[in-house]
C-alpha cells in the first residue's frame, strides 16, 4: 500500500501543480485583470487587493513548478492548501453575499451576471484540489520527485558516513 500511495501522491502533485501553472500563466501577463479579479471579491482593502493581484499569479506559477518538479514538495503543497482554503472562503463569501463574479481562477474576473450557478462547481473543484494538496503535504515523499535526489534521508546518510 505504501508504494501505491506514493504513486497516488505523484498524480496529486502533478495535477495540482499543473492547475497552478496554468492558472498563474494565464494571469501573469494581465496584472490589471488579476487586480480587478481580486477586488471583485470585496474582501480586501484596495491597496492590499492590488498587491495580492500582482503577486498571486507569480506565486501560483512557483507553487505549481515546485509541485510538478517535486522540489520542496511538502512545503509547496502546504502553501497550495492554504491558497485553496482562501479561494474556497472567497467563493463561498461572494456566494453568501449574493455577489455574482467570475472567480478569476484562470484569468478574467469581475462582475458576471449568473455566475453564482458556477460557485458550487468551483468550490467542489477547489475542495478536491485541497484534498490532493493535503495528501502531498502529508506524504513524506512521492514518486519521481527531485526532493529524493536533493535531500537524502538522515538515517541513510548517517549509516553511510559512520565508517561501519
Amino acid at each position: 500500500m505504501k508504494g501505491s500511495l506514493a504513486w497516488v501522491g505523484l498524480l496529486a502533485r502533478l495535477v495540482t501543480g499543473g492547475v497552478w501553472i496554468v492558472a498563474g500563466a494565464l494571469k501573469i501577463t494581465e496584472p490589471d485583470a488579476s487586480i480587478a479579479a481580486v477586488r471583485a471579491y470585496q474582501l480586501l482593502p484596495s491597496s492590499v487587493a492590488e498587491a495580492v493581484g500582482i503577486a498571486l499569479p507569480g506565486l501560483e506559477v512557483v507553487v505549481g513548478l515546485a509541485l510538478v518538479l517535486g522540489v520542496l514538495a511538502r512545503g509547496a503543497a502546504a502553501l497550495s492548501s492554504l491558497l485553496f482554503v482562501a479561494f474556497i472562503i472567497g467563493i463561498a463569501s461572494v456566494w453568501a453575499r449574493g455577489i455574482e463574479i467570475d472567480c478569476g481562477c484562470f484569468g478574467g474576473g469581475g462582475a458576471d451576471p449568473g455566475a453564482s450557478s458556477a460557485y458550487p462547481w468551483e468550490i467542489a473543484r477547489d475542495v478536491a484540489l485541497l484534498a490532493a494538496s493535503l495528501l502531498v503535504a502529508w506524504l513524506p515523499r512521492t514518486r519521481l520527485a527531485l526532493d529524493s535526489l536533493l535531500f537524502v534521508p538522515r538515517a541513510a546518510g548517517a549509516a553511510e558516513g559512520d565508517g561501519s
